[in-house]
């Protein structure tokens, strides 16, 4: 029974970690016993040669890990292919493997000098024979992948691994007869133990714990119903004999020093090649093209970054610097993902960084037809902030009406073609919807350094700034206020009550007197808020003077707003006389808009509320069309609703004394925002102190 089953090792004659590769081998350089390791490495060689039949290869001077013949390469049938090693201290070890395959009468194949993978360590099959697994994320590029599907004629599942501990998958990973799985979850993402459960089900799945990982439990040679291991758990082992197995400890430790164990120190030779199973891997692979400042603006990074971190692989096909500060760089770069689901998620945030296909393959946009009412297509495109274009027809498309979290609706008419964000809700059955990622580019703004070229100033840097650089950060944005007012553009504002209690009030009604606002958005609080500072000069019923509670104070905005409903309508009001001052009393007298957006908790509400939220919505965006620059105070929901809504290019102010808000919205990617951590009401006064500092052709009529 055991006689056919063959497995190649290496004596450790010139073993010793003689550098760092892995974080096993940290503290360990020359601190392994050569006597001990040749011990227990012939331990472990008399055990298997009970149960297998062990060839040998000569190791050499020079290259330590040698020892560790998992990596030699992957056998399948006749066909071998040799490992690319990642690190240079080991890719000594290739010739000598490779003559070893070759003179052993297997088909060698090689992988491209600057594709690493590490053979066995990273790639191990089904028992049964059914599919390989194929490790990726530190040692091997899950670009060899398909290389391995189409020599080895086998399917190839790919997992990535995320701790560094276990950086080859042997290290955490056995498949064992039966259809059984050794493994430690902890050092998967979440997509690869989805692929893992999917394929094993739960009775054949042995999860271990981290104490018995860190010993190299996974790191075990199953021959059979035997498995041989380092170490384990009386509980592991439990689980083992209850599957069947016959569990052999043998002592590893000077292995382990430099990140190996009974597995990492053998290699099967003549695994099995069942007829009916054929190569396939759901591997896939674009060409993406970057223009810009890739380095001074962080794109390529950011890139590069979001690729892996989503679970994908690289590899820069090319690369051409700007060589002038105002030169701009291009890369092609191949994207590799583990299936297209994934793919599909890379593409879709590559996008939004300005990532499109190589001008000479673009493919028209995939479109579907929607069959009902308020909704989309499964797989439709979710559009974001950014200016964005499609490819219909073979021709780029602008698309109108640009926000976030929309769809993207293609129109064909006697003008031609035009395409425009939906929500999905204002969908209708017919509509031809964008789906998939082909076809879909997006218009990046330029950079920071090349808008201070064009503009005296800009305050524009996505950030968030403290409140030890409130001052500076007013000066700036009451500069480009006031540019704004002066060539006619439009300012909206998105306030929440903290604004009329932290005494903010007089100064966002100045701010509307002197015609820096030309739309206000907020919520019933408010407005009530206001007209009860207006009227009874507190605000929930704390004396806005005094900064006491008075009598019967909490029932003042309830009757601020009866007062309100008794003439139909705030506007009513102040043509009434009823309310004098304030920021709705301004709003209203120098016709300025405003949306209220009711909620569940509002009070009254007044007759201005809208409490329909999808009108309310659609207010909202009518409001903040063509705008210039929004004001962000002290309301978190309205402000996160509003951001969704509003395209690039309209420069955002997001002030909120709580830095989570700010970083939330100074966080949804725009260039042109920026977040100020403090109170509002010490924001707003600072900010008409510094206006008023400032001189401007601008007349108010």
């Amino acid at each position: 029974m055991t006689e056919s089953i063959r497995i190649l090792m290496c004596a450790p004659d010139h073993y010793d970690v003689d550098y760092v590769i892995n974080p096993w081998m940290e503290g360990n350089i020359h601190k392994s016993s050569q006597d001990k390791a040749v011990e227990q490495w012939s331990k472990l060689n008399q055990i298997l040669n009970d149960i297998a039949q062990v060839d040998l290869v000569e190791g050499q001077p020079g290259v330590p890990d040698m020892v560790f013949t998992a990596n030699a390469g992957l056998v399948l049938g006749e066909n071998a292919v040799l490992s690319r090693f990642y690190h240079p201290e080991r890719q000594g070890e290739e010739p000598h493997f490779k003559k070893w395959f070759a003179d052993n009468g297997f088909n060698v194949f090689e992988l491209p000098q600057d594709l690493p993978f590490e053979g066995a360590g990273d790639a191990l099959l089904d028992r049964e024979g059914r599919w390989l697994w194929a490790g990726y994320g530190f040692r091997s590029e899950l670009d060899s992948h398909p290389y391995l599907a189409k020599w080895l004629d086998i399917e190839v599942l790919s997992l990535r691994l995320i701790d560094d501990r276990f950086y080859h998958l042997d290290t955490c990973f056995c498949p064992l007869t039966g259809g059984y799985l050794l493994y430690y979850p902890g050092a998967f993402d979440s997509y690869s133990n989805h692929i893992i459960e999917k394929r094993v089900p739960e009775s054949k799945r042995i999860a271990i714990a981290e104490a018995d990982a860190i010993n190299f439990a996974c790191n075990t040679v199953n021959v059979e119903q035997t498995v041989v291991m380092n170490k384990a758990s009386s509980s592991l082992k439990q689980s083992l004999e209850d599957a069947g197995f016959t569990v052999i400890e043998t002592p590893l430790t000077e292995f382990l020093k430099a990140g190996g164990a009974a597995k990492c120190l053998t290699l099967r030779i003549n695994e099995p090649v069942l007829p009916d199973v054929h190569g396939s891997t759901p591997v896939e692979s674009r060409v993406l093209h970057l223009e810009g400042h890739l380095l001074d603006a962080g794109i390529m990074n950011r890139s590069l970054d979001l690729v892996v971190d989503n679970g994908g692989s690289f590899k820069v096909l090319n690369f051409n610097l700007g060589v002038e500060r105002n030169s701009i760089s291009n890369a092609d770069v191949r994207i590799s993902a583990p299936d297209h689901e994934v793919m599909e998620k890379i593409m879709g945030q590559l996008i939004e960084l300005g990532a499109a296909s190589p001008s000479d393959d673009v493919s028209n946009a995939d479109t579907e037809t929607c069959d009902l009412d308020g909704v989309a297509p499964d797989d439709f495109y979710v559009s974001n902030i950014y200016p964005t274009e499609v490819r219909v027809d073979n021709q780029w498309v602008r698309v109108q009406k640009q926000r976030m979290d929309g769809s993207i609706v293609i129109n064909h008419n006697a003008d031609g073609v035009t395409a425009e964000c939906k929500v999905i809700r204002d969908l209708v059955q017919g509509d031809s919807v964008v789906v998939g990622v082909e076809g879909i580019r997006t218009v990046r703004k330029k950079s920071n350094r090349e808008l201070k070229v064009k503009e005296e100033f800009s305050f524009m840097g996505a950030g968030v700034s403290s409140e030890r650089r409130v001052e500076l950060v007013v000066e700036q944005i009451a500069w480009e206020l006031r540019q704004i007012r002066d060539r006619g553009g439009k300012v909206v504002v998105t306030a929440g009550p903290v604004v009329i209690h932290t005494g903010g009030a007089k100064h966002l009604s100045k701010l509307v007197r002197d015609g820096y606002v030309q739309g206000l958005l907020g919520g019933n609080a408010i407005a009530v808020h206001d007209i009860e500072q207006s009227l009874m000069g507190t605000s929930l019923g704390v004396d806005m003077q005094k900064g006491t509670p008075v009598q019967g104070g909490h029932r003042h905005h309830l009757k601020v707003i009866n007062k309100v409903r008794r003439y139909g309508s705030i506007a009513q009001a102040v043509e009434q006389g009823v309310i004098t001052q304030g920021i709705m009393y301004e709003c209203v007298k120098h016709h300025v808009p405003f949306a209220l957006a009711g909620s569940i908790r509002d009070d009254g509400p007044l007759p201005d509320t809208q409490m329909d939220l999808i009108k309310a919505q659609e207010e909202y965006a009518q409001l903040i069309e063509g705008a210039d620059m929004i004001l962000m105070l002290s309301t978190m929901l309205h402000s996160i609703g509003v951001g969704n809504m509003t395209p690039a290019g309209v420069k955002m102010v997001c002030v909120d004394i709580n830095p989570a808000v700010v970083t939330k919205l100074s966080d949804r990617g725009s260039v042109e925002s920026v977040g100020v951590v403090t109170d509002v009401g010490l924001f707003l006064s600072l900010l008409v102190n510094q206006l008023n500092k400032l001189t401007s052709p601008y007349q108010t009529v």
